[in-house]
């Protein structure tokens, strides 16, 4: 089962800013700008980024409208993918984690009484663990090709139709084990700055935007971090729902 390590992440200021829950860089504080612009260049002298993947793929021998079968007698508990991945052949697994370096800088910050700076590392691990989701979905979408296949965008445990349960089943299917990442009874991933997905592979694989997923979200009326999309921006839409 591979692991891949030492994957460059791109971390955009606009990226870090959503993820802190902040307005457009024009209505930020220069004094809060003057600080991410220090920790993002702490995180990086400090290296307390090591991002890691652990993936697998694998073929699908049956699909109903509850379940995905897969090779080795494995079952997704799926409804979401019947109806939005009807065409798939094999589904990608992958969990991915930036380890938890910078999530111990966040307590030691905290516990230090520098409680802005742990919220604002914290936010720039967020957007570092949407960089690392990115770039696999990069990779995966190279297997894809190589297989005469296209890839889906990834689904997530905790989206309509695929239960955070579901998480125990996708971390014995790839060794996250090996890059440190587990699960709390509670089925929350540690390190928390971790995030695990499934990806269709085959022909006509369905994608979608970020911001299209934001505005299914039954929080998107209220969630600080949701993507908006810009005016006048073409975002390829599709009748299938998330």
């Amino acid at each position: 089962m591979p692991v891949i390590r030492d994957i460059p992440l791109s971390l955009e200021i606009s990226e870090v800013l959503r993820r802190e829950g902040l307005g457009g860089y024009s209505k930020v504080r220069p004094e809060i700008k003057s600080l991410i612009t220090e920790l993002l260049a702490g995180v990086k002298k400090a290296h307390l980024l090591e991002p890691a993947v652990a993936y697998e793929i694998y073929s699908i021998t049956e699909m109903s409208q509850s379940q995905v079968s897969l090779e080795g007698n494995l079952v997704l508990q799926c409804s979401l993918l019947s109806s939005l991945l009807p065409q798939a052949k094999e589904l990608a697994i992958a969990v991915c984690t930036i380890g938890p370096r910078l999530e111990k800088q966040v307590t030691d910050y905290t516990n230090r009484g520098e409680p802005l700076r742990g919220i604002l590392l914290d936010g720039i691990g967020s957007a570092a663990v949407d960089s690392l989701t990115q770039e696999v979905c990069k990779f995966i979408t190279g297997e894809a090709s190589s297989r005469g296949y296209q890839a889906s965008s990834p689904i997530s445990p905790g989206m309509p139709g695929l239960p955070i349960t579901e998480q125990w089943q996708l971390l014995e299917m790839v060794p996250a084990r090996e890059i440190g990442v587990s699960l709390t009874p509670l089925a929350i991933m540690s390190p928390r700055k971790s995030t695990s997905m499934v990806i269709g592979i085959g022909p006509q694989m369905t994608t979608w935007t970020q911001a299209e997923v934001c505005g299914r979200c039954n929080l998107r009326r209220t969630c600080p971090y949701k993507v908006i999309p810009r005016r006048g921006g073409v975002v390829k839409r599709t009748d299938q729902r998330l």
